[in-house]
């Protein structure tokens, strides 16, 4: 299906999102991926339809970011611009799963070792060095940076972070349990009904999440709490989760045995 997203006359942009949807290789990673993740892990997707919901999610965290007056890392450390921050962006969340086509332990850091020769050719022809290898540096830093333990250093590394987290709608968790378990890892991942990302009323950037059942809660702060805290948005995110007003909780378990 390739990537979509909305380009704002992001020229860069737009040729980066040309080469990654014809990039044979990084398609495979990312089926690779999820043949470890889904088939041999019993967890959750981590292949192409992830990647497309990262890859707009962190691209509208990092816009109402800019738009809401925060300065982009790469402008602020490196004098570069926001459409060169947007392009760091889209391509950290295209490639901050591939390390799980090896394994899907520590995989953040078998991600970079796919992830530096990938970005280097699907950005040679866009930059001149040495902006190349400040733009694959600043890359590189934003995947490592999505495990929850490792903290952020930069705006563009956060939006991938925060991204990752809202991956969570109905069974979509980046928290990882095992299919058909019934445990708060399994019922909690089913709770979560939308997630939405919204211009802010006192801060930049709200993230609204409807749950069908109080035991969302769980990956709200197991999952969503953690990588925020971990990230460099802290200051700029507001937060609201409720159940869906007017419905009774929707039943996720009919038993739960020791």
């Amino acid at each position: 299906m390739g990537i979509r997203v909305p380009i704002k006359n992001n020229e860069k942009l737009e040729r980066l999102i040309e080469r990654i949807d014809a990039d044979a290789e990084l398609n495979q990673l990312w089926r690779c991926a999820n043949v470890n993740a889904v088939d041999r892990f019993g967890i959750s997707d981590h292949g192409e339809v992830h990647i497309r919901i990262i890859v707009n999610a962190a691209l509208r965290v990092f816009r109402l970011l800019v738009e809401g007056g925060v300065t982009p890392s790469a402008v602020k450390d490196h004098g570069l611009t926001a459409e060169d921050a947007e392009v760091i962006v889209v391509l950290a969340a295209a490639l901050h799963d591939v390390g799980i086509s090896i394994h899907r332990d520590d995989h953040e850091r078998y991600s970079l070792i796919i992830a530096y020769p990938k970005a280097r050719q699907l950005l040679s022809d866009l930059y001149d060095e040495p902006t190349l290898t400040a733009m694959v540096s600043e890359v590189l830093h934003a995947i490592i940076a999505h495990n929850s333990e490792q903290r952020c250093l930069t705006i563009e590394a956060g939006c991938v972070k925060l991204a990752d987290a809202l991956d969570m709608t109905e069974g979509r968790s980046r928290i990882p349990f095992d299919s058909g378990q019934v445990n708060i890892h399994s019922v909690s991942a089913l709770a979560v009904k939308s997630v939405q990302i919204h211009k802010g009323e006192t801060r930049p950037v709200r993230i609204e999440v409807e749950l069908h059942n109080s035991a969302g809660i769980f990956q709200m702060d197991n999952l969503l709490r953690k990588k925020l805290h971990n990230s460099t948005l802290i200051p700029y995110v507001e937060v609201r989760a409720a159940v869906v007003e007017g419905e009774t909780e929707k039943r996720l378990m009919t038993e739960y045995r020791l």
